[in-house]
């Protein structure tokens, strides 16, 4: 080749790089853009039904969240343990590998002994002394009692008071006594049964019914919403509406997460997620007056009415659980819960 043609070449390679570089950038920028305009996946995890409360909340949280930022994020909401169990959502959420779950406020024992106050006997008389309680100072503090493990709280959704139920009346506290209850995990629902000199049997949630229709068990403490949607109620012959104690649930993200989000898009998500669990708290509060009534009119279970003084008699027995736990929860929080009741 002539010195000629070479310089010839060279005199059009230059343009043709930089043409090639150019649409290299292009093709980068274009992948960029693609990428940049997916949406964003936020999955949402829970253990029970979508017609429950909390399954309708998660839906209304994702409906808010897509309707307030469309094209922004998106909501996968994973119903009935599809995604993670009861024993393994908090890990998953830890590991970034769900981002919103909402246990119920025992299964937090591991992470905080201070939300053990939930599950304390006849600390609350009722659902609204409860909601005072979770919106007061204390309660609001409680949301990030996990924070060092890297757990946020963002808000309490309601499932209900519970109520005793077995197959024989439970009037008074030696009614308990040699019986076997079935509890969830928690050291607190352990302790209330043992100072009445019953037997407390950690099971999971979905073999209770079993376990009352093959009498393994003498009875369990639900909502009205979980005794008539499981069918305790066709498996005991009494629930003794007893309102002892509280069972709700925690809505919470990760704190890795939770700080990824840019400052106004966080808000938004908080604001939706507030939206959805005063919508599903509201539907637990209608839901559980319906299912009270239909257990009732079934007249499968007789629905027994303590009088005040058989009241007091139950509140007495479990009061030294209180003590017991005190320590670990902390006296002054214990009282501030109590103070809601006024």
């Amino acid at each position: 080749m002539t010195i000629k043609s070479t310089k010839h070449l060279n005199k059009w390679s230059q343009p043709l790089k930089t043409l090639a570089k150019l649409a290299l950038l292009g093709s980068v920028m274009t992948a960029s853009f693609l990428a940049a305009a997916e949406p964003v996946e936020i999955k949402f995890s829970h253990v029970v039904a979508e017609n429950t409360p909390k399954g309708q909340a998660a839906l209304k949280f994702k409906e808010l969240v897509e309707q307030r930022l469309p094209g922004e994020y998106k909501v996968s909401v994973f119903p009935n343990s599809q995604l993670f169990g009861d024993n393994n959502e908090l890990a998953a959420l830890l590991l970034n590998d769900v981002q919103f779950v909402a246990p119920s406020l025992s299964k937090f024992e591991r992470y905080t002994k201070k939300l053990q106050l939930f599950d304390l006997p006849f600390l609350f008389k009722d659902m609204d002394a409860v909601e005072r309680f979770q919106q007061s100072d204390e309660g609001q503090k409680l949301l990030s009692s996990m924070k060092r493990k890297g757990i946020v709280g963002i808000g309490y959704l309601h499932n209900g008071m519970k109520q005793f139920s077995a197959n024989e009346p439970l009037l008074l506290p030696k009614d308990a006594s040699g019986k076997k209850f079935r509890v969830m995990a928690s050291d607190v629902l352990a302790a209330q049964f043992e100072t009445l000199n019953a037997m407390a049997v950690k099971k999971p949630f979905s073999e209770v019914f079993t376990l009352l229709q093959t009498r393994a068990i003498d009875g369990q403490e639900n909502t009205w919403s979980n005794i008539y949607s499981k069918k305790f109620y066709e498996v005991q012959s009494y629930i003794t509406e007893s309102n002892h104690g509280v069972l709700d649930y925690m809505v919470v993200t990760s704190d890795t997460f939770w700080k990824s989000l840019p400052a106004d898009k966080r808000k938004v998500i908080k604001e939706c997620l507030d939206e959805a669990i005063a919508y599903g708290n509201k539907m637990a509060a209608d839901k559980n007056a319906e299912d009270r009534q239909a257990i009732i009119d079934s007249k499968e279970s007789k629905v027994v009415e303590l009088t005040p003084a058989q009241r007091q008699a139950w509140v007495d027995a479990m009061k030294p659980v209180w003590k017991k736990f005190e320590d670990q929860i902390g006296k002054e929080t214990i009282a501030a819960a109590e103070s809601a009741n006024q």
